[in-house]
């Protein structure tokens, strides 16, 4: 199936442009800062990637906003973490907004990015202005499986060991073949999957595991901020599935790409910025 599949890969205007290593801070991430002004957006990418994934989209807001790009821990080649969690990155995150003051920033994040985008609107309601989630759902899992649950003691042992004792050749074989179900651009396969391949293979298994066992169907009723959650073309096959999903979510303004798959912000570039435009704008 495509979703079983998608699971387990799953993986300038401004002449001033800033690198802060957060790890002075014990940020688990990496920041570039570009832009100067008074409202912020702060862009998340998705599982093992890099904030360049938001290049070509910061460059249309740098000029009103500051925008804040994240690259988690461990992804990427930014050095790793102990303890990665999406509950640990979720109260980071929240951390560097409330210590550098950040007045209301919008969040836009895509895959996980999303999902952190969506816990953080709904566990900090008073942090957030507004939250842009691209192809992600509350729950992947439940997709699935409308039953699941999350597991109290989640052994991410197997899989763990099951990537860390994969060899660099198979570890690459598999993200090469695992992209093509995320990204139907071809001029960009190459760039996502070196961008795995450069993540830490510990970081990587263990936040595939947790991630994988990550509801947040019944958080999200506390989102209280508007919430544009735009979602792959294939996704419409899921429709009654989605919308069960997204029913405590009361903002959300679901909309679907009109082609390409995973990474929207390559696959359906003028459709995803029209949406980002009229939504941010807004």
């Amino acid at each position: 199936m495509k979703q079983f599949a998608k699971l387990s890969i799953l993986i300038a205007f401004s002449a001033l442009t800033i690198n802060v290593f957060g790890q002075s801070n014990n940020y688990p991430f990496e920041i570039k800062i570009s832009g100067k002004g008074i409202h912020s957006i702060i862009f998340i990418p998705g599982f093992a990637c890099s904030g360049k994934v938001w290049d070509e989209t910061k460059i249309f807001y740098e000029t009103k906003y500051t925008c804040y790009i994240l690259t988690m821990a461990g992804f990427a080649e930014v050095p790793p973490q102990s303890q990665p969690t999406f509950q640990n990155w979720e109260k980071a995150i929240a951390a560097y907004i409330q210590q550098n003051k950040i007045d209301k920033p919008i969040i836009v994040g895509h895959s996980l990015g999303g999902g952190l985008a969506m816990a953080l609107a709904a566990d900090y309601p008073d942090l957030i202005s507004k939250i842009i989630v691209v192809d992600a759902l509350p729950c992947l899992s439940a997709l699935m499986n409308p039953s699941y649950h999350t597991k109290d003691n989640n052994d991410c042992g197997a899989i763990v060991s099951q990537l860390t004792s994969s060899t660099n050749e198979q570890f690459y074989q598999m993200q090469k073949q695992g992209m093509l179900r995320l990204l139907a651009d071809t001029s960009k396969q190459e760039l996502v999957v070196n961008w795995t391949i450069q993540s830490d293979r510990k970081t990587f298994a263990e936040m595939y595991c947790d991630y994988s066992n990550t509801d947040l169907r019944e958080k999200i009723s506390g989102i209280t901020c508007p919430a544009l959650i735009l979602l792959e073309s294939y996704f419409e096959n899921f429709k009654p599935a989605i919308n069960e999903q997204f029913k405590n979510l009361k903002t959300a303004n679901l909309q679907y790409a009109t082609k390409g798959l995973h990474f929207i912000m390559y696959d359906d570039k003028d459709w995803y910025n029209k949406q980002l435009n009229n939504f941010i704008g807004r």
